[in-house]
């Protein structure tokens, strides 16, 4: 007789999301997987084979409903500058939010990025490199409008832009208040003039 699921899968991953993306992977242990997903142990290893599969899962999840749609939804502003303070006006929004301080969980994984298998580290090396066309995109539009220098390094000013944003989600935690983090994201805007 085949094994049936008696158990929404996506709210199990999503249930493991949250656990993870408190806790990490190294500290998130089974028992904390079964307690949050509300499935006993077969179906667990049944439904995801493990813990790292199941933690695969979750930071694509992450990545698929937070990351992926902010930015179309910045790049749908066609106005890249715009786009550029609301992203780093929004993260600094999130940090003061963040009461628990977990911060971004793909930033996250990616400082536990060589104990991830390549599946993982697939997902965030993606992520940051789509984030990173995001504002390299962006300037090579503003430029063609004239709405930026043409001397800036379309793809250096990129980078330099996505680390201010690796830095606010990590300083964000808890380590920089509102008016620092205020500082970077000013100085960021100032990259692009």
């Amino acid at each position: 007789m085949p094994w049936e699921k008696s158990f929404n899968e996506q709210e199990a991953i999503r249930n493991a999301m949250l656990v993870f993306w408190e806790k990490g992977y190294e500290a998130t242990s089974i028992a904390n997987l079964l307690e949050s997903t509300g499935i006993n142990r077969g179906s667990f290893y049944n439904a995801f084979g493990g813990k790292r599969q199941l933690f695969t899962l979750a930071l694509e999840k992450y990545d698929g409903e937070t990351r992926k749609p902010l930015l179309a939804e910045l790049e749908s502003l066609d106005n890249p500058t715009l786009a550029f303070k609301t992203l780093f006006n929004l993260l600094i929004q999130q940090a003061q939010d963040d009461t628990e301080r977990k911060g971004c969980f793909l930033v996250n994984t990616s400082l536990e990025f060589k104990f991830h298998d390549l599946d993982v580290q697939n997902i965030v090396t993606k992520g940051f490199k789509e984030f990173e066309a995001f504002f390299r995109r962006g300037i090579e539009v503003s430029q063609a409008r004239g709405e930026m220098p043409q001397t800036l390094n379309s793809s250096a000013t990129a980078k330099t832009l996505f680390s201010l944003i690796v830095g606010i989600r990590i300083l964000g935690r808890g380590v920089y208040d509102k008016s620092a983090l205020k500082d970077i994201t000013d100085q960021a805007m100032r990259l692009t003039t």
